[in-house]
């Protein structure tokens, strides 16, 4: 059961660093750049931004689908019950032992519903970590400062 923790922990990790990058840069004009130049030159970048990557900035900011309802479809449930049928077939009672590895399964495919739910939410993030990359470059190409 602990052996799925390192798993996690990394997971979480890595949806937390995501997150923080992903975040819209701020741009300065270093070259002492008009508002109205800067708004021009921040349309454009983006319209590029989007045309380059293929990223829709709204699009992929929209929350991430997830999974809801009860965790079926991955067969966790039954295989946990056959295989606690056969336990407890050993020990006794298959009864119980369905049981006992029908809730294990359950608790399994809820894992796996919750990664599936964070791997969504990374990809989202990694898409608008792109897009906003290639915002960067060209804001800078045009001689502002980004961060």
């Amino acid at each position: 059961m602990y052996r799925y923790t390192p798993t996690w922990i990394a997971v979480a990790l890595a949806a937390f660093a995501t997150v923080s990058v992903a975040q819209k840069p701020s741009v300065y004009p270093a070259k002492k750049q008009t508002a109205e130049q800067q708004k021009k030159d921040d349309g454009e970048c983006r319209a590029w931004a989007k045309k380059d990557t293929g990223i829709d900035p709204v699009a992929a900011s929209q929350p991430a689908p997830q999974q809801t309802g009860p965790a079926v479809g991955g067969g966790e449930r039954l295989k946990g019950a056959a295989g606690g049928a056969v336990i407890g077939g050993i020990a006794g009672d298959a009864g119980a032992g369905a049981l006992v590895g029908t809730v294990v399964g359950g608790a399994k495919a809820r894992r796996n519903q919750k990664a599936q739910n964070q791997q969504s939410q990374q990809q989202q993030q990694q898409a608008l970590n792109t897009y906003y990359k290639a915002y960067a470059a060209c804001m800078e190409g045009r001689g502002y400062s980004v961060k």
